[in-house]
């Protein structure tokens, strides 16, 4: 690698280092002092007095509601970049996605006994569990891990071994940017079976390094079950149409190279649900 390379790498390093460092959600709340509730109380005996009783109880709700809004829309330009746009009408949207998203992440969705592939990879030989709690994720468009985030090494190496399949097979696979995250590292089929964001296996977050992919239900099952990831909150089924398929999922970030090597056999599993095909990503002294 050359200086100019080498410097550019490390700039690349730092800014997704401070990227990391904002993730985060804070809680809604209001601190008033002594000054400020008295002042409020006063202005409540005021308005008791000379406003009209619907327009006060109108402002004491509007108020605080008002608040909350606000702070959670900066919770949501907080999450970074992402498949939404950062402005007051994409947050306005996400808000209406909400009343539909699921109440259970944790649960796969049902088979299609018509559907193809007709059975997951991962059954064969299955995963362990991952060590520790799982990393808290907040979000439905970009959605993203608060904690726990990816080590640069596992990054580094994941999107190297991603490029070097898609080199090796490149009539099967090309790398391009995410066209549903619209930021963020992405593998592609160029024939797809199971069609999604054109022909998109899976995304890295540059962020936080989760991953987002299709895997079939049966695979779903297993890497819920043995805490590597959870299905994305938009990945419903019912009379409004959802965003993502119901087999979309967030895969956790790889913390280290243990890590990795089940990572990659999740995102083996979704070139399988993409291609109907089974690859091997080769990682590290592995190629």
């Amino acid at each position: 690698m050359t200086t100019e390379a080498q410097k550019g790498a490390s700039s690349e390093d730092v800014t997704q280092v401070s990227v990391n460092m904002v993730i985060r959600q804070d809680p809604f709340n209001i601190t008033l002092d002594a000054s400020a509730l008295l002042a409020v109380s006063v202005l409540l005996v005021i308005g008791m007095h000379f406003v009209d009783r619907v327009v006060l109880e109108f402002m004491i709700v509007f108020v605080p509601v008002m608040l909350l809004i606000h702070n959670d829309y900066l919770n949501f330009l907080k999450l970074g970049p992402g498949g939404t746009p950062p402005t007051f009408t994409g947050y306005a949207r996400l808000t209406w996605y909400r009343l539909f998203t699921l109440r259970d992440p944790f649960s796969p969705p049902p088979r299609d006994p018509a559907a193809l592939p007709s059975a997951g990879i991962l059954s064969q030989r299955p995963l362990p569990y991952r060590p520790g709690p799982r990393p808290s994720v907040a979000g439905l468009a970009p959605q993203r891990q608060l904690n726990q985030p990816g080590s640069q090494q596992a990054y580094n190496q994941l999107r190297s071994s991603i490029e070097s399949l898609s080199a090796r097979l490149p009539q099967k696979f090309v790398t391009a940017t995410s066209c549903l995250e619209k930021h963020g590292f992405a593998l592609f089929s160029r024939h797809p079976l199971n069609v999604c964001g054109n022909g998109e296996v899976c995304h890295i977050h540059t962020s936080d390094r989760s991953m987002h992919m299709n895997l079939h239900p049966d695979d779903i099952k297993e890497v819920l079950e043995k805490g590597w990831g959870q299905r994305h909150p938009m990945a419903w089924k019912g009379w409004v149409r959802a965003p993502v398929p119901t087999t979309f999922t967030m895969i956790y970030a790889p913390r280290d190279e243990s890590d990795l090597r089940i990572v990659r056999k999740i995102i083996e599993a979704a070139i399988w649900y993409t291609t109907a095909e089974q690859v091997d990503i080769q990682i590290g002294s592995e190629s």
